[in-house]
């Protein structure tokens, strides 16, 4: 009785929990198709003109490519960088490697706002750069790459490394190995970290603020958007249909960090 009780408080805490966390989007995703320019109940009316505006900006459409080109290569360079650095901490000891791993880490867990005015600092008093696209992109791979180096670390130890062993004891070497041996189970891991790397490019606020200049990325563009009540709606169609590439995004990464792993449904052949 007691079992079932508490089996019953944690199914409404669960319910609870995932209400608080969609809600907001829902209403957004609702409001989107709202034939009015306020977002109130009730609904007066269904549209999609909302969509059309958002596709007509031309503003809109060039901040979004930003935002892809800094996600792309943002996404290569943090994968090439998580890689390299996964490899050495799940393959080797050496001294520090402890220390190694948290300050790799530290970008999790420090404001995004603090980050963001230390680098706008370095990089305009110590570097003297130039804001740009550039300095965003750094920006975001100094967020991206603990994301990647998670993701990565998780992968190439969910596989026998007597793999590795073997293909070095039949005379390869480190480089044919990694390309005959470690790439190809390491694969869907590598895909989930460039998605997740773009994903949280492409998300990012922020950082983007502190160290866009002339152009700036849709993140940015959005909410310099909401000072305009008029153009309130069609933000929430964009809103919205980031919200669904960033979960179609988040959710194909997932099923691709599965895959090969044993007991999963999503295991390749």
């Amino acid at each position: 009785m007691q079992a079932r009780i508490s089996l019953n408080l944690l199914l409404v805490y669960a319910c609870a929990f995932v209400f608080v966390i969609y809600a907001p989007s829902v209403l957004m995703v609702i409001f989107s198709f709202n034939d009015n320019i306020y977002t109130t109940f009730p609904l007066k009316g269904f549209t999609l003109k909302w969509y059309g505006q958002m596709l007509a900006s031309h503003q809109m459409l060039e901040s979004l490519g930003h935002s892809l080109k800094v996600g792309v290569v943002v996404a290569v360079v943090s994968t090439g960088i998580a890689l390299l650095a996964a490899m050495a901490l799940t393959r080797y000891r050496f001294p520090g490697k402890s220390p190694v791993t948290v300050t790799n880490l530290v970008p999790l867990v420090v404001p995004y706002i603090i980050l963001g005015l230390g680098l706008l600092i370095f990089i305009r008093q110590v570097l003297d750069w130039k804001l740009s696209l550039w300095s965003i992109g750094a920006g975001h791979v100094l967020i991206a790459v603990p994301f990647s180096m998670l993701v990565l670390m998780s992968r190439l130890e969910g596989f026998d490394k007597n793999l590795e062993e073997a293909s070095r004891d039949l005379g390869e070497d480190g480089w044919h190995t990694f390309w005959r041996v470690t790439f190809p189970l390491a694969w869907p891991g590598i895909v989930a970290s460039l998605m997740m790397a773009f994903t949280t490019s492409f998300d990012e606020y922020m950082i983007s603020a502190f160290l866009s200049g002339n152009d700036t990325t849709l993140p940015v563009f959005i909410y310099s958007q909401l000072k305009f009540p008029q153009r309130l709606p069609a933000t929430l169609a964009l809103g919205s249909s980031i919200l669904m590439f960033s979960f179609v995004f988040v959710l194909i990464a997932m099923m691709f960090m599965r895959r090969g792993v044993p007991g999963s449904k999503t295991t390749a052949l």
